[in-house]
C-alpha cells in the first residue's frame, strides 16, 4: 500500500509559524488548494489578518494562537483543532527563528533560545499531532529545516545546528513512521527573502522570493519525496559541497558570503 499523502478532502492542515514569512504564504497557498488551514503563531492580530486575506479562497484559515515553546499550550491547540474543526491530516511544523551567533562574542542564550524555538518548538507540535495520526492509521508531517543544516555557515552556529538536528531527527523517525502510514518530509529551503534573512548582514546567494518558495513547498507536499529543497541550482551545489574537502568548502563559503569583508565584533561575552 502506498504511503499516505494528505488531501484537502481528508481533513485539516495545521501550520506553525503562520503569521509571517514562509508560514503565512504557505497558509494562503494551502487555502487556495482547498484546505481548511489551522494557523498557529503567537500574535492573534496577525493571524486574524491572515484569515481575512484568505476569505475569498476555496479553503479557509482559522487562527489558533500559541507559543511553540509552550509544550502544554501546543498540546491544547492540537486538541482544540481536532475537536472544533476536524482531524489534522497535514502538519507543517515551520516556526523558527535566527539569532546571529559569532565566535568572537559567544552567548549561551543565543543557543538556548534558538533550540527552544527551532527544535523543541517542533517537538512540542510533533508529539501530540503524531499521537492522533497514529491512532487514525494515517497522517502527513512536514518539518521545515534549512540548507544551513548541511554544514556550517558564518554566524549560524545556533541556527544551523538546530536545523541539522531536525533533519537527523526526521531521518530517524521515518523508519517507524513509514510502518505507521505517516509520511514525514523535510523541507530544506535555501535563502528566502523574509524578515529573518533581511536582518542578516552577509551576502546570501540565490535569494528566493517567499511566494515562489511557498509554491515549491506545496509542490513537494503534493508530489515530493522525503526531502524538498530549493532553489535546486543552489541547493544541489551545496549537497556536492558537503562531501568536498573541508578546506575547500570553508574557502568557498567564505568567498560566497564575502565574510572577509565583515567587521569583527568587539565587546565582552555575555553568559546566561
Amino acid at each position: 500500500m502506498a504511503l499516505y499523502r494528505a488531501n484537502p478532502s481528508d481533513g485539516v492542515a495545521w501550520i506553525t509559524g503562520a503569521s509571517s514569512g514562509i508560514g503565512r504564504s504557505l497558509a494562503l497557498d494551502l487555502a487556495r488548494e482547498g484546505y481548511t488551514v489551522a494557523a498557529t503563531a503567537r500574535t492573534l492580530e496577525k493571524l486574524a489578518a491572515l484569515a481575512a486575506d484568505a476569505s475569498d479562497l476555496p479553503g479557509r484559515v482559522i487562527p489558533y494562537p500559541a507559543d511553540v515553546t509552550d509544550e502544554k499550550a501546543m498540546a491544547a491547540v492540537v486538541a482544540a483543532i481536532e475537536e472544533q474543526v476536524g482531524p489534522i491530516v497535514l502538519a507543517v511544523l515551520n516556526a523558527g527563528g535566527y539569532l546571529r551567533t559569532r565566535g568572537e562574542r559567544l552567548d549561551t542564550s543565543n543557543f538556548l533560545r534558538t533550540y527552544e524555538t527551532n527544535l523543541l518548538g517542533v517537538l512540542h507540535g510533533l508529539v501530540p499531532v503524531v499521537d492522533r495520526m497514529r491512532q487514525r492509521g494515517r497522517g502527513h508531517v512536514a518539518i521545515v529545516a534549512s540548507v544551513s543544516g548541511y554544514f556550517g555557515w558564518p554566524s549560524t552556529a545556533a541556527y544551523g545546528s538546530s536545523k541539522a538536528a531536525l533533519t537527523n531527527m526526521a531521518e530517524s523517525l521515518k523508519y517507524d513512521f513509514d510502518r505507521l502510514n505517516i509520511r514525514i518530509q523535510v523541507i530544506n529551503p535555501g535563502f528566502i527573502d523574509t524578515s529573518m534573512t533581511q536582518s542578516i548582514t552577509m551576502r546570501l546567494p540565490a535569494l528566493m522570493p517567499v511566494d515562489k518558495a511557498s509554491r515549491r513547498i506545496v509542490a513537494g507536499l503534493k508530489h515530493g519525496g522525503f526531502e524538498t529543497t530549493f532553489p535546486r541550482r543552489f541547493t544541489w551545489f551545496l549537497k556536492a559541497l558537503r562531501i568536498a574537502p573541508q578546506p575547500l568548502r570553508h574557502w568557498l563559503v567564505a568567498k560566497a558570503t564575502r565574510w572577509e569583508k565583515q567587521p569583527m565584533l568587539t565587546g565582552k561575552t555575555r553568559r546566561s
